[in-house]
């Protein structure tokens, strides 16, 4: 990867969120379609002032989302058309959760690092984000649809990564509203499915299973897994979970998700892993830009792997493996025990 020039180059990062958070939300890529279009004519779809919006285009072309065909015609790029909300990933979702969401808590950083506290304690909310917007449709549908769209794209290097075939059913606790459940169901037909998670997801889940068409195999549990986690299962999936919470409430999860297996059962933990010397590797980026976005938000943080380790085992489990997929990585562990 290329360096920043300097530090100034690095500051104005947020611009390019801001950019490709505003491309979304004025629906450019649904509106420039496969082909370019003039700038009149996406101000009029858009309803948006011509001139400034051809500000917006050329802002977006120079991070390659858009290609200039001519001074007042644009186009999408492959990558561009990922803001398209029927394309193939899209990450539209996503891009307005974190525009409307996750960049909001940023901007107090520095009181988090002095005193380790999150946004919302900072505020006297509390500290726990999910609760506290439990209450919040609207928050809660771009939570689900922003985590639907970033597990859609690795689903199929969790499917591969992990052999199935000795499985009978499958949970996942944390499972929303049941994208990797249903990924994996989808590509093991002998499986039968479970996602766990609070009763709020468990319409859309419903839905999703039923346009996947293993309703007969796949079912919602409702439930909070700092209570207990449903038994039944003999493989438990848990993504982008335990990097939510700090140490003391992963082990209660780790605790709980034990006791809902049979002896010899897997569990298979899915997060990013951080390195144990960080690098300026786009990877390694990714993580600990992640971390400190636990820091200001729910309060957990990124792990190591050593960590994750450290955390199964005292939960009673035993560390079987590690396999890389991309940015995240599949921890699997075995029960320890009756």
């Amino acid at each position: 990867m290329s360096r920043p020039a300097s530090v100034h180059d690095l500051v104005q990062s947020h611009r390019i969120t801001a950019v490709i958070y505003a491309a979304a939300k004025l629906n450019l890529a649904e509106a420039i379609g496969d082909e370019a279009k003039s700038v009149a004519e996406l101000a009029s779809l858009v309803s948006a002032d011509e001139s400034a919006l051809r500000r917006l285009l050329v802002g977006l072309t120079t991070l390659g989302l858009c290609r200039q065909a001519a001074r007042d015609r644009f186009a999408m790029t492959d990558l561009g058309r990922q803001l398209d909300e029927t394309a193939d990933p899209s990450f539209k979702d996503w891009v307005l959760f974190e525009g409307e969401m996750l960049a909001q808590s940023w901007s107090g950083l520095v009181d988090s690092v002095r005193t380790g506290k999150t946004a919302a304690q900072l505020r006297g909310d509390g500290g726990d984000r999910y609760a506290a917007t439990s209450n919040e449709p609207e928050w809660t549908h771009r939570f689900n649809a922003a985590m639907v769209s970033l597990t859609r794209s690795i689903v199929p290097k969790i499917v591969a990564a992990h052999d199935f075939a000795a499985a009978r059913v499958v949970m996942d606790v944390g499972g929303g509203t049941g994208e990797l459940i249903g990924g994996v169901l989808h590509d093991n037909p002998h499986l039968e499915g479970v996602a766990f998670d609070l009763a709020r997801c468990e319409a859309e889940a419903h839905a999703h299973f039923d346009r996947l068409a293993i309703v007969d195999r796949c079912r919602f549990a409702a439930g909070n897994f700092f209570e207990a986690v449903p038994g039944g299962a003999d493989t438990i999936l848990m993504k982008s979970i335990l990097h939510n919470w700090k140490d003391d409430r992963c082990e209660v999860i780790l605790r709980n998700c034990r006791d809902a297996l049979p002896s010899g059962g897997t569990l298979i933990v899915i997060e990013r892993i951080m390195p144990e010397l960080a690098t300026t590797e786009n990877q390694d980026r990714s993580c600990a830009m992640s971390d400190l976005n636990m820091l200001r938000g729910p309060g957990g943080c990124e792990r190591t792997e050593a960590e994750y380790r450290r955390l199964a085992v005292l939960a009673g489990f035993a560390f079987v493996r590690t396999t890389g997929i991309g940015a995240f990585s599949l921890v699997q562990f075995r029960k320890v025990g009756s």
